[in-house]
């Protein structure tokens, strides 16, 4: 199957402090792909590489077969025309109406007239369930409505490559559930790729195709939800389940219990 991204040896850092280590990575076209793991862990900065915002400081990372870092202005632009990005919390502009929001990228980037546009941007809010929300500014928007108006704002332009940053983060059950059901249909709709990074486990797991796993900058395992699920590397059962105690010990590393109480009653 090919690949829409592939993601080879690549390390980053942010001045002397490393983030990425040695990663490798293949999204197929056509999938929805999840990067999971701890918050702090690289996974947003892996999607700002990705988009070309940041250049890896070894390795490469290509996009329809197009090495990103090596892409001049001109060139980086016409790539990005053809992702879409769902912030985390939707970032939507908040002086313009949810129609407007929507409308942004193609008057920006396209040339067609504002009938045309009117009809395009009518069906991304209709797939997302808020053709009848079209004036509603953000700020009278519910999260999840503000959520699937930034969705609607992601596949403006039909994008070849479709990325989430932490897309389930705030919302309520059914909210949720929504945005899980339109990244998977939508994808599928429109033969577009997805990349969900968020550490929102059983949601996604049920969701995707394929799951890249990373800890403390590094891909530890990865594999198919089912995979995920079964895996014998502790830390990522832990965090899979959502387990108290594990790799990742409940208590902050200290003195004994005990020692701290005797000496507190020798104090005393």
């Amino acid at each position: 199957m090919e690949n829409l991204v592939e993601i080879k040896d690549v390390d980053f850092a942010y001045d002397v402090r490393p983030v990425l280590k040695g990663i490798n990575m293949n999204i197929p076209r056509g999938k929805v792909v999840s990067i999971m793991g701890l918050s702090g862990c690289g996974k947003t900065t892996l999607l700002r590489l990705i988009g070309g915002a940041l250049k890896p400081a070894k390795g490469g990372v290509r996009v329809a077969g197009r090495l990103m870092h090596e892409l001049d202005l001109d060139g980086l632009y016409d790539m990005r025309r053809k992702m879409g990005m769902l912030f985390q919390f939707g970032a939507l502009f908040t002086d313009m109406s949810a129609y407007d929001n929507v409308a942004f990228q193609m008057r920006e980037h396209t040339g067609l007239p504002e009938s045309m546009i009117e009809d395009l941007v009518l069906m991304k809010l209709h797939a997302v369930g808020l053709r009848g929300a079209r004036d509603l500014m953000p700020s009278e928007l519910s999260g999840g409505m503000a959520r699937r108006v930034a969705l609607a704002r992601a596949i403006a332009l039909d994008p070849m490559l479709i990325m989430y940053d932490e897309p389930f983060g705030g919302l309520d059950p059914i909210s949720l559930g929504a945005i899980c059901g339109l990244i998977r249909s939508l994808n599928d709709a429109l033969g577009a790729t997805s990349i969900v990074v968020t550490h929102d486990v059983q949601e996604t797991l049920a969701i995707v195709d394929y799951v890249y796993f990373m800890s403390q900058g590094a891909v530890v395992t990865h594999g198919t939800p089912d995979d995920i699920r079964k895996s014998g590397d502790a830390f990522v059962h832990q965090f899979v389940w959502g387990e108290m105690d594990g790799p990742l010990p409940f208590h902050y590393p200290g003195a004994s219990y005990a020692g701290d109480l005797a000496l507190e009653a020798a104090r005393a």
